[in-house]
């Protein structure tokens, strides 16, 4: 999805326009991809990370999903003692 949102630099100008659409978009996909209050923070986060020009090279989707397999990994480790 990231890519998707890295695309719009192809076009100079055309690409400022195009986050327009993809910002919502971005913010439903990733809502829908994470859910619960953390897609929904993430969510608003992208879209306005979209809408913003200059700040599509943050990988927001990439993140979220970093963060949250590594949430899943340590909370399936056994604890050590």
């Amino acid at each position: 999805m990231d890519l998707l949102g890295y695309a719009t630099y192809a076009f100079p100008v055309f690409g400022e326009l195009a986050d327009i659409v993809w910002a919502p978009i971005s913010g439903l996909i990733f809502f829908i991809s994470f859910g619960g209050w953390k897609g929904a923070m993430g969510g608003l986060f992208g879209m306005v990370e979209e809408l913003l020009p200059g700040t599509d090279f943050i990988p927001s989707f990439t993140l979220m999903w970093f963060f949250r397999n590594w949430q899943t990994r340590k909370q399936s480790l056994p604890a050590v003692r």
